[in-house]
């Protein structure tokens, strides 16, 4: 089932989210609500408190190129279910190197900016199942699993963009506001 995904300024965005603790058929339905709401927004990650639920969960699924060209010439990309990951309790383990990546986030729709992150990260979390996994990331999905871990502790992409830029975004978004637009 698609979920209505909340948006800055909503305060339930920058509360700390709660463990999990029965992995259970309320927890697959969030799971698959999840999916099925992101999925619908073309996201690749999606936080349980976007979907104003305060619990450790998220879900990442990047796109990977196939052997077609898009309409202008480029590889083209898909998200296919099977590479899927759904992140419970996570806890980093090591997060290594810099870099820097050009972000959005259906919560601030609209809006995008470069932010610095770690370049390599070791994740330790739980499965739908109540498994332990651990994971090691580069790249995208790196940077779409501290994206969307910050969620989990109340925070968004846009406290990580420096001073004059989240100033002139604070100034966008008021002016949209009053001409009544809740969004970039």
């Amino acid at each position: 089932m698609i979920r209505k995904i909340i948006t800055y300024p909503n305060p339930n965005l920058f509360k700390k989210s709660l463990p999990v603790e029965r992995f259970d058929d309320e927890l697959a339905t969030l799971l698959d609500d999840m999916y099925d709401t992101m999925i619908a927004s073309n996201g690749i990650g999606i936080s349980a408190v976007q979907i104003d639920e305060l619990k450790r969960v998220f879900l990442v699924l990047i796109p990977r190129e196939i052997d077609e060209l898009d309409e202008d010439g480029d590889p083209k990309t898909v998200q296919l279910k099977e590479d899927l990951i759904e992140i419970i309790n996570p806890r980093f383990i090591s997060k290594t190197g810099e870099q820097t990546y050009k972000e959005g986030c259906l919560s601030v729709p609209g809006y995008y900016e470069e932010v610095k992150r770690a370049e390599f990260i070791e994740l330790e979390f739980f499965d739908r199942y109540g498994k332990k996994q651990a994971l090691k990331a580069d790249g995208l999905k790196a940077v779409c699993i501290q994206h969307e871990y910050d969620h989990l502790d109340g925070h968004l992409f846009i406290e990580k963009i420096g001073y004059t830029k989240r100033k002139k975004f604070d100034k966008e978004f008021k002016e949209a506001l009053k001409k009544g637009k809740a969004i970039l």
